[in-house]
């Protein structure tokens, strides 16, 4: 039996609307019924709230009294993807398919690792150069696991104002915690910036600290994919939050020729030149450019039909490649 308190606290909270404190409370019933063995029962109160309706914490105004917040308040924080990428599509090392394909498979099959006491991972830190497929990563985790991929808005989350941040930051996590979803934060580093850096502001480190709090408190349906072009500039205390740390490498010679086999074979339409030989040509490119020049390459064919001269096509996309501007130029 639950203690008491938590179930005052579950009550009052309910029927006041204080959707922040009943969720922690929730999680507090579930923690205590897993601590107690009753593992049954706090998988059926985590699948209950996982798929409550999403409403804001009801803010107050200069009374103290509630008042309403319709659920854009959270759509303004983070924008959320129906997944269509799969693991399958991506290029990958074999290494980092089998790890996300274990992580997908404890997903998958929770219920019995709940019957031993155990829960599936579900905090996951990508590293790698940009254009290396973070994202793309994160969008197959949530297509594997048939749940929505929300990304963190970085443009409304970070405000000027002390606290501001922080409160925005609660606002998102106490809302993921009532689903089942993959929470993507690219630009990790971003937020989760070294707290010993003596350049960085106070402000700063409460921020580092409430996300390492939050964190930590996420249930494991709630998978946080967080990803990183500068793990150099991570908080120590971040890395271990992360039970699955990936590192996903500089696009390869062979990794583009398979991207480019690929894409052939999913449109049904060639690309001019041989893919070992435009993998030569493109070497030094990210997948994502790769992936970007082949979608050029097919839309200037599509406009030049009926007999699109592909050779001519590819020739000038590759020129326009070689003198793209670079970073740093």
């Amino acid at each position: 039996m639950a203690r008491s308190d938590l179930l005052v606290s579950l009550v009052r909270s309910g029927s006041t609307g204080d959707q922040a404190t009943f969720r922690r409370t929730v999680d507090a019933l579930i923690a205590e019924e897993q601590a107690k063995k009753h593992i049954v029962l706090a998988a059926e109160l985590a699948e209950a709230v996982a798929h409550a309706p999403a409403t804001l914490p009801a803010p107050r105004n200069g009374n103290g009294n509630g008042t309403s917040r319709s659920v854009t308040a959270f759509e303004q924080l983070v924008y959320e993807v129906v997944p269509e990428r799969r693991l399958a599509d991506l290029i990958l090392p074999p290494t980092v398919i089998s790890a996300t394909e274990e992580l997908v498979e404890e997903h998958h099959r929770s219920d019995l690792l709940r019957s031993y006491g155990l829960e599936p991972r579900h905090r996951v830190l990508l590293v790698g150069p940009p254009g290396s497929g973070k994202t793309s990563l994160a969008e197959a985790i949530a297509a594997e696991v048939m749940v929505p991929l929300v990304i963190v808005r970085y443009e409304t989350l970070i405000g000027s104002y002390l606290g501001e941040t922080a409160a925005r930051l609660q606002a998102v996590f106490d809302m993921v915690r009532q689903r089942r979803c993959v929470l993507f934060l690219d630009e990790f580093d971003t937020l989760g910036k070294e707290r010993g850096d003596e350049h960085e502001t106070g402000e700063v480190k409460r921020v580092v600290s409430s996300l390492l709090l939050q964190i930590d408190q996420l249930p494991s349906y709630v998978i946080v994919v967080t990803a990183t072009n500068h793990p150099e500039l991570l908080d120590r205390a971040v890395w271990r939050r992360f039970e699955l740390r990936l590192s996903l490498p500089q696009a390869s010679r062979a990794g583009i020729e398979r991207l480019l086999e690929r894409w052939v074979r999913r449109t049904g339409r060639p690309l001019g030149l041989a893919p070992r030989t435009l993998a030569d040509k493109l070497m030094g490119a990210s997948y994502a450019e790769v992936d970007d020049f082949a979608r050029d390459v097919d839309r200037r064919a599509v406009l030049a039909m009926p007999e699109p001269d592909l050779p001519a096509i590819v020739k000038a996309r590759l020129a326009q490649w070689k003198e793209r501007a670079v970073p740093g130029s």
